[in-house]
């Protein structure tokens, strides 16, 4: 059947999930037999083949299939889909019908799409008869071209509730549709806003507070938009997907970027001067309400998939904020027109808009006669001029300052800005960081055109610079009017430096090397250092020698020369010469300045642990001494990375995770955020993946992977990671525990066809651990369709043996109708056993046993009990010439057997004189059949994946029994809280 591209329900969602994660082939085999099952919270979905005819009589409906077909139709017949009551299977002549029966409070749609009949069952109050619901619409119809109208996105009653998942860093906001919305997802200031192009109600009621990604989020709706504003850190990453019509918002841990960048350009059509843009799938343009700054903005939606303006455009009369999906401005004149024709959206004034920066070629302000004046550059620092105090002190010259630029600033957005700009001046002058951007952050708000001016621009970078805000600095060096200056390379330079981005660092610093002379003594010395810093990185050691030595040109004070110096040990250690590197740390360690103080102990450490000139013991208590003399920048990074590096040396495994976790996601922007973040990732990995771990006991293992286990990477090798640590847990028969592990996995990080071959794992766990109740739970949640063959016939069987073990053996045969593998038969002889058919058995059972008698050696747990239950089905069958060809051929095999007593017993028959009453009925037990399959399913959780290596087993692992001399382990008590087992057939 044809996929539909409209994937707005639950149903659709697992399909496509499901289709991705299967190979075409298996896809294709899979819909062969022409029936599909969804079910959602709303309706249940029946799509049938082609050919396929319907008749409703009452709450009777009769679906007749064209003659030859064979539909695999088991599914209703042993667990009918909700809303349908009952199911049978009948003939029509040539033609096979199936005949529902509803039940008393449900009604049923049903139509057509590209040749296929489809069936939609829901509760009686859900959509009028005959007609398909707006979510069935957008669940398994194609949408409509954007251009026609749009089917309304609102869902009954209006209201859509949001979901919230939480895991790796992230927190995914989901938000459901009946049909597709277009929608907008952007940044302004500290918020994120999500804004629909329908009047829904939103419910974010389930949405936690006081989340690292979100503090807090509100909801406003207007007659044509519904919207979320997020209260979130600055640079917090954010990113907008379309699932159908579910937009998905992912914030934090850098969400990987989107596919479409909307561009804003000038319109060249002529007339007044504009902009425009191309928004694939724009819908509509909003003006929205902004609570906070008070104006409005204009918004335009989209329908997916997403496409934004990742980066922050500014002209002179609008600004173009960072999005993910759709286009959001701000606007600094009142008309401001914007337009939608398609796709294209126009951004004018009837007059023109300005689109050169308002400070060009107008004359400078003028501020007092003795206020700081400008730089040569607009990123220059004047350090002589600036921080000027007069003979009355720092205080009465800020006082003097500052009350001149509040009077200024109370003028209104239109007032002169010369006085704001000669106190940001003196602050930045001072190194006073922080108050240097609340003066220029205030002047923006009142005064927004100065966000054109590259001194305003400069200023602030460099007041965020001094603050270590280093991300925001690199939004204002990066704006278009600083591209061409140089004073602006050689701060980009620096913050790429503190960031790790080397190759940036080194380029922006040869851009700028014209200014580099125009700088102070102390910020020569750190651009120098931080081009050093690049080099070295990057093993140009001669390269880094040239700017330790321009670094140490000029007199820049103790502390910058000490910082230049711990590069320049660190330039020695990296060239060998690490006697002469210790001597330079080991003196810098001994300076009353901590922020050097401490990474050079730490080096020293390092270096003589390396040398074996102290223990790791010795290393790791100086080391964690350190922790806490210096903290807030990369040196605390590396300091716990180092001390977590050592107790995994040590077999400190838990000590080694706590340490190196002990980070958080503090400073992620440094590149020692990233390697501490590495590490601990490798640690975890190798702990589960490379066999580490597998010198602990199993319960120690477990206990240490639950509490990491937010570690655990997604896709094949964190499966592979459970799987390994499952396996070892079923070796020692710590069944719960592994069965928990799984369940987790299958609950929480798992869709579509990952999820459903975990969940046939877990049931088969669950059979193990005699709990057939919930094996076949594990398997009903975990249906999904378009699964492989080969899984759905194994689901299957696992299905069939927990209906066995619940004494529903008619169930289980339907199941395994169609199932022609050795395992299906294996399972059919289980029932005929338990259905008593004692000829039927004991000729399956001996059937299935081939000529093993042939080959000598001891029999498997499982060929033994098959062998058992051969004899005692020929002998209550009366069959005395098979029995004695059974006994004629595995006689031999009798004193190597587990269990060599009731193999004789079995073997002899109940006419045996030798044999009593009592001690035959001992025999019938399954206890054998069921060891020697728990024994096969042990080897398939313990076998190691293909391609993987062997894990090296620990010593606390149980050894494979020897067959000859080892007896089978009894059978497993059943739980107290558990219903006894039925009775087994004598």
């Amino acid at each position: 059947m044809t996929l539909r591209r409209s994937l707005g329900s639950g149903v659709a969602a697992m399909a496509l999930a499901a289709a991705v994660a299967t190979p075409i082939g298996a896809q294709t085999a899979a819909a062969l037999p022409g029936v599909r099952i969804g079910e959602a919270a709303e309706f249940t979905r029946l799509d049938f083949g082609p050919g396929v005819s319907t008749r409703r009589e009452g709450v009777t409906l009769t679906v007749t299939f064209p003659a030859g077909a064979r539909p695999d139709l088991s599914r209703f017949r042993t667990a009918p889909p909700k809303w349908i009551k009952s199911a049978r299977v009948g003939q029509a002549g040539p033609r096979t019908q199936l005949v529902l029966t509803l039940a008393e409070d449900a009604d049923l749609t049903s139509g057509s799409a590209d040749g296929a009949v489809w069936v939609n069952v829901f509760q009686k109050s859900a959509p009028p008869e005959g007609e398909p619901s707006a979510v069935e619409t957008a669940a398994m119809e194609p949408s409509p071209p954007a251009a026609l109208v749009r089917p309304d996105p609102l869902p009954r009653g209006g209201v859509v509730k949001g979901e919230i998942a939480l895991g790796q860093g992230q927190a995914v906001l989901s938000f459901p549709f009946a049909n597709p919305a277009g929608a907008a997802v952007f940044r302004r200031g500290g918020s994120i806003w999500i804004v629909f192009d329908a009047p829904a109600r939103l419910d974010i009621s389930s949405f936690p507070r006081g989340l690292r990604q979100m503090s807090a989020a509100e909801t406003f709706t207007g007659p044509d938009y519904a919207a979320v504003r997020i209260d979130a850190p600055p640079g917090t990453p954010f990113r907008a997907d379309s699932a159908g019509s579910t937009w998905n918002i992912a914030l934090g841990r850098a969400p990987s970027p989107q596919g479409s960048v909307v561009r804003v350009v000038r319109d060249e059509a002529g007339g007044p001067a504009a902009l425009k843009s191309a928004v694939a799938g724009a819908t509509r343009v909003l003006r929205i309400d902004d609570p906070v700054v008070g104006d409005r903005i204009t918004v335009v939606t989209a329908l997916g998939p997403a496409k934004g303006a990742p980066l922050r455009r500014e002209f002179a009369q609008v600004n173009v904020l960072p999005s993910s999906q759709g286009l959001a401005l701000e606007s600094f004149v009142p008309d401001l027109a914007v337009t939608q024709d398609g796709d294209i959206v126009r951004i004018g004034r009837p007059e023109g808009l300005a689109l050169s920066p308002l400070s060009v070629g107008s004359a400078p302000e003028d501020a007092g006669l003795d206020a700081p004046r400008p730089a040569i550059m607009p990123a220059l620092i004047d350090q002589v001029e600036w921080p000027k105090t007069g003979p009355e002190g720092f205080l009465a010259r800020y006082n003097s300052l500052f009350a001149e630029a509040a009077e200024e600033s109370g003028k209104g957005k239109d007032a002169p800005t010369a006085n704001r700009f000669a106190l940001a001046r003196f602050l930045v002058g001072s190194e006073l960081g922080f108050e240097a951007i609340g003066v220029l952050n205030d002047m923006a708000r009142k005064s927004p055109q100065v966000l054109e001016n590259p001194e305003f621009r400069g200023l602030r970078g460099i007041a965020r610079v001094m603050s270590r805000r280093y991300a925001e600095a690199a939004t204002d060096f990066s704006a278009p009017i600083l591209a061409s200056d140089p004073s602006a390379s050689l701060w980009r330079a620096y913050i790429s430096a503190q960031l790790g981005q080397w190759t940036e660092t080194r380029n922006e610093f040869a851009a700028g090397a014209e200014a580099f002379n125009q700088f102070s003594p102390v910020w020569k010395s750190r651009f120098a250092r931080a081009e050093g810093q690049a080099a070295l990185a990057q093993g140009d050691y001669e390269g880094a020698d040239k700017a330790i030595r321009l670094a140490l040109e000029d007199r820049a004070g103790a502390e910058e020369t000490l910082s230049v110096r711990l590069l320049q040990a660190r330039l020695l250690e990296a060239q060998g010469a690490k006697d002469r590197a210790v001597r330079i740390y080991d003196a810098v360690a001994t300076a009353p300045m901590d922020a050097l103080a401490t990474p050079a102990a730490l080096r020293a450490t390092r270096i003589r642990l390396d040398s074996g000139q102290v223990t790791p013991i010795q290393a790791a208590d100086a080391i964690s001494a350190l922790r806490y003399r210096w903290r807030g920048d990369g040196t605390e990074l590396e300091v716990i990375r180092t001390l977590g590096g050592i107790y995994l040396s040590q077999g400190r495994y838990r000590e080694a995770l706590e340490t190196l976790r002990s980070a958080g996601r503090s400073l992620p922007d440094l590149p020692e955020a990233v390697q501490l973040q590495a590490d601990l990732n490798q640690a975890f990995r190798s702990l589960f993946m490379d066999g580490i771990a597998d010198g602990l006991q199993p319960v120690q293992a477990l206990a240490l992977f639950l509490d990491f286990k937010e570690l655990t990477p997604l896709g094949a090798d964190g499966d592979m990671m459970v799987r390994r640590l499952v396996g070892r847990l079923v070796n020692v028969d710590l069944l719960e525990q592994a069965a928990e592990l799984l369940k987790y996995q299958v609950e929480n990080r798992l869709d579509g066809a990952p999820r459903a071959q975990v969940a046939t794992d877990l049931a088969l766990i669950y059979l193990m651990d005699r709990k057939p109740e919930l094996a076949l739970q594990a398997i009903n949640n975990s249906r999904t369709t378009l699964l492989p063959p080969p899984m759905q016939m194994e689901r299957r069987r696992v299905e069939a043996r927990a209906l066995i073990a619940l004494n529903r053996p008619d169930d289980a045969v339907e199941l395994l109708e169609r199932d022609a593998t050795p395992e299906g038969q294996d399972l059919k002889t289980e029932i005929i056993w338990r259905q008593k058919n004692w000829p039927v058995a004991a000729a399956a059972f001996e059937r299935s046993l081939g000529d093993r008698w042939r080959r000598p050696g001891p029999l498997s747990a499982e060929e033994e009990g098959k062998l058992l239950r051969a004899g005692i089905a020929y002998s209550l069958s009366g069959d005395d010439a098979a029995l004695a060809r059974l006994r004629s051929r595995y006689d031999a095999f009798i004193d190597q057997a587990r269990n060599p007593e009731a193999l004789k017993v079995g073997l002899t028959g109940v006419e045996s004189a030798e044999v009593g009453a009592a001690d035959f009925s001992k025999v019938t037990a399954d206890n054998e059949a069921f060891s020697g399959w728990v024994e096969k399913m042990r080897a398939r959780f313990t076998r190691p994946a293909p391609g993987a290596a062997a894990p090296a087993l620990a010593t606390t692992q149980r050894p494979a029994p020897a067959p000859a001399t080892t007896a089978a382990a009894p059978p497993r008590p059943p739980a107290p809280a558990r219903p006894p087992a039925p009775p087994r057939p004598a």
